[in-house]
């Protein structure tokens, strides 16, 4: 059984770091590179980096199986949108509909919050999860390139999914 569970402590943030370490070596080296990724886990995925997007209005929840974490997703309210920031499942987990069930999860806070659409950034070679994106109902309505310091970019598409 899936859970989602809102993290409010310091503690449920060093459990999402030690799960975005474990995700994002595993999946982002082969698309960014290691030098990339310890850069951006240092600096965006860190407990102390992610309790500062709480502090400035992004939820964090902790998506649970089981009772065992195993992923983790963040969002925040943007005008009439709301923007995916996060959203990460364990490899040994991917592939059983818990992705889906997230984002069903992500749909639902959308529209209990008002919003007409969700938005998020994918990176451009990250093609598994663009797939995954677009079987559930999301278009690509732009591209951004983002330069987050130390010579590194992100290259992204925009996708949107609008809700009825």
């Amino acid at each position: 059984m899936t859970k989602f569970i809102l993290a409010t402590t310091k503690q449920h943030f060093k459990i999402i770091e030690t799960l975005a370490d474990a995700i994002w070596r595993e999946h982002y080296i082969p698309i960014i590179g290691i030098e990339q990724v310890e850069y951006m886990l240092k600096n965006f995925q860190s407990a102390e980096a992610m309790y500062s997007q709480h502090n400035e209005g992004y939820q964090y929840f902790l998506i649970h199986f089981n009772d065992e974490p195993i992923g983790y997703l963040s969002f925040i309210k943007q005008d009439n949108s709301l923007f995916l920031s996060k959203i990460y499942v364990s490899k040994d987990f991917r592939g059983k509909k818990i992705g889906k069930g997230a984002m069903d999860f992500v749909q639902k806070s959308a529209l209990e919050q008002m919003c007409k659409s969700i938005t998020l950034g994918v990176n451009k070679y990250n093609s598994k999860s663009i797939a995954a994106y677009e079987a559930m109902d999301f278009k690509r309505v732009g591209e951004a390139i983002t330069d987050i310091g130390n010579g590194f970019i992100m290259d992204d598409y925009k996708m949107e999914k609008v809700l009825v």
